[in-house]
């Protein structure tokens, strides 16, 4: 009788506690920001590199999302988008995209992968079947045009002016310094190449316009934005807007993130 005593007390002791900890457990649960996307790949527009995401970076990884920011040659569009695909193939899915500037053809053309839940656009080109991001910012002139640069071998540099004034002018002298000092010369073929099926048709897809964009007319954005339906956020902010602005580039993101894999 004991020994049956000893269980029955075990018993309703281990329910007692059960009782208390499942509910607390479910409360701690509901409380953790949860997204359908682990993971961010971060794609960089012409004349930069992937560390032009340094300031975005941290602020995603605080959220729990696991970042990468691919290194494009900007050597052909060909090369881009393939860049871009051998970093989705090594990711754990699902995946979203981000892209900046130029990054935003290779993106929509990357985008088709299965892999991918959602596109995200930074003061970007969004192009369709047949379009280039050449022929997409120049439809629409801008002040940067005057400043670029081209060498014998088919590349494009900024001089100084253009990114001090039309790239970055609201950063600071010595990140202009920084930006100025680093940038990638792009290919005028990487600019235009065309894309051949857009993911944005297949994908659903977010917007950021900056509002002072200099380098693409932001009235230009705002049409493309309207044009693949995107969610769009407007921002005062100049091309780089991830430096300019990047908490209100990683909400935008964040928000993509938990919400890309249920559409």
């Amino acid at each position: 009788m004991q020994v049956f005593r000893f269980v029955r007390n075990v018993v309703a002791t281990s329910a007692a506690l059960l009782a208390i900890v499942v509910p607390a457990a479910k409360a701690t649960a509901q409380t953790q920001p949860t997204t359908a996307v682990r993971t961010v790949l971060l794609i960089h527009g012409a004349w930069a590199d992937g560390s032009s995401w340094s300031k975005l970076i941290p602020l995603l990884e605080t959220k729990g999302l696991r970042v990468v920011a691919v290194q494009i040659p900007l050597t052909s569009f060909a090369d881009d988008v393939s860049a871009t695909q051998r970093a989705i193939a090594l990711a754990d899915g699902p995946v979203l995209l981000v892209g900046h500037s130029y990054g935003g053809a290779v993106i929509t053309e990357a985008g088709n992968d299965p892999k991918v839940a959602g596109l995200v656009y930074v003061s970007a080109v969004a192009p369709d079947n047949g379009e280039s991001a050449f022929a997409l910012i120049t439809s629409v002139p801008t002040p940067i045009g005057t400043e670029l640069r081209p060498d014998k071998s088919g590349f494009l540099k900024l001089t100084p002016k253009g990114i001090s004034e039309d790239f970055a002018q609201d950063l600071s002298a010595k990140e202009i310094e920084v930006l100025t000092a680093t940038q990638v010369p792009t290919s005028v073929a990487a600019m235009k190449g065309e894309v051949t099926t857009p993911a944005w048709k297949s994908k659903p897809s977010w917007y950021i316009i900056a509002a002072n964009d200099r380098a693409i007319s932001p009235d230009l954005e705002a049409a493309q934005a309207k044009k693949i339906g995107a969610t769009t956020t407007t921002v005062p902010s100049s091309h780089v807007i991830m430096l300019a602005q990047p908490s209100k580039v990683a909400a935008v993101i964040f928000d993509a993130a938990s919400k890309a894999g249920s559409k």
